[in-house]
């Protein structure tokens, strides 16, 4: 799980392709689930919230330039 401190000091590029890796890991944890090979199902929770830190900071980045 990453911390929102983390998060904020990666650069938006940076954040752009970790969002692309983590929703890639959400679709097989997801197939995993499907097909009954996830022992650990609680990791798809850790990996949705991920997401939505990252979107989150990229949506007050973008709030930020448009204020500015």
């Amino acid at each position: 799980m990453m911390k929102i401190n983390k998060i904020r000091e990666m650069s938006s590029p940076d954040l752009e392709k970790e969002l692309g890796e983590l929703k890639t890991e959400l679709f097989k944890l997801k197939f995993s689930l499907a097909t009954n090979g996830l022992e650990n199902t609680s990791k798809i929770k850790e990996v949705r919230r991920d997401i939505a830190k990252i979107n989150t900071v990229l949506t007050e980045r973008k709030i930020a330039e448009a204020k500015a």
